[in-house]
């Protein structure tokens, strides 16, 4: 396998492959299990390759308090301003019990569920329960110590790059292969809830892909479906997007997820884009040949005697295409016809003497 690939369930991910496009769950279920179902069983439905949730508690990302510093001061399109850490985490986390749930829905699919852990537990819980791949969250990044523990389950890692560095990401990619990382993907991401358009700067996507020599993608915080599908026509080989049942009915992230028929929408689009890109091609194609009828070509304007000379008078480049090429007219003119020739017929080699 090309070192700029990888694998997760029966999927090949990398350039010349169909886009891996990733349901990430997050905390739209609002704190109901069935209602986490039905989002795993839409998603599914709707044409995601994977379905993705977030492992932790909220003690695993912080502590209780609700000092300046650990007040959220964003305002983000889920509410998060004015809120403390544990509370937002309080409300966003999928319980572990959860887990082993959704899972079984999203393999009665034949789709693959995997996460995002945040730190050791988490890993230890979803090698117990099965998993394809795991997945580094931008903020965790420059957790090396959890890099290390989820590198030595040998399994493929997607990494988020939301504000971090070259050399952040030179560190985590050698942390994750030097550990026994086979495959690492690295996504682009703008972490910032929700993401503008002039903020994402999709031409970082094929530097990535050069610079480190991963497959790459986008993991899009941004309204809507404009900058994932653009992001396949730069190179992506993987989209996440953030997933909802319902905007109106609210979540953490639902301000800028996307819904049932949007997410179907995109994963179409996001089709037709992998298919118009095809291959470096020039000429016509089987399709444009068929349109050989609106080009130029030489043909025979005046019925012709064999003998006769090719002249401007008799000899015109005109439309359909189907005679020799106009660029041809100078060594035609003055040559004489090898037969009799009837107007209208296209020019072609075995005409002339």
């Amino acid at each position: 396998m090309n070192k700029k690939s990888l694998k997760i369930g029966n999927k090949e991910i990398g350039e010349g492959k169909p886009v891996f496009i990733i349901a990430e769950m997050s905390g739209n279920h609002k704190g109901s299990l069935e209602r986490a179902k039905e989002m795993v069983k839409a998603a599914c439905e709707a044409g995601a390759d994977a379905i993705k949730t977030q492992t932790y508690t909220p003690e695993d990302l912080t502590i209780n308090c609700e000092k300046d510093q650990f007040m959220v001061k964003v305002n983000a399109a889920g509410g998060w301003s004015g809120r403390s850490l544990y509370s937002l985490y309080q409300e966003a986390h999928t319980p572990y019990e959860w887990q082993p749930e959704l899972k079984k829905v999203a393999d009665q699919y034949g789709i693959p569920l995997f996460t995002s852990v945040f730190d050791e537990k988490a890993v230890d819980f979803w090698e117990k329960l099965g998993t394809e791949a795991y997945k580094i969250a931008s903020f965790e990044i420059v957790d090396l110590e959890l890099l290390k523990k989820v590198a030595k389950t040998k399994k493929p890692v997607i990494i988020s790059r939301g504000m971090a560095s070259v050399e952040e990401i030179e560190l985590a990619i050698k942390t994750l292969k030097e550990n026994g990382t086979p495959e690492v993907a690295v996504l682009h991401c703008i972490s910032s809830y929700p993401a503008l358009p002039e903020e994402m700067n999709l031409a970082t996507i094929p530097d990535i892909a050069k610079r480190f020599n991963v497959v790459t993608g986008l993991s899009d915080h941004t309204l809507g479906t404009d900058a994932a599908v653009a992001s396949v026509a730069l190179g992506a080989s993987i989209i996440e997007k953030h997933f909802t049942l319902s905007r109106a009915e609210g979540g953490v992230d639902a301000g800028f997820s996307l819904e049932p028929a949007e997410f179907k929408e995109l994963v179409r689009a996001v089709r037709v884009v992998e298919k118009s890109i095809g291959k470096i091609q020039y000429g016509s194609g089987s399709k444009e040949a068929e349109n050989a009828v609106f080009r130029r070509s030489l043909y025979i304007i005046d019925n012709m005697k064999a003998g006769d000379l090719f002249t401007r008078e008799n000899v015109r480049c005109i439309r359909p295409g189907y005679g020799l090429a106009p660029r041809q007219l100078p060594e035609i003119l003055g040559k004489k016809a090898s037969k009799d020739i009837e107007r209208g017929t296209a020019l072609d080699w075995d005409l002339i003497s």
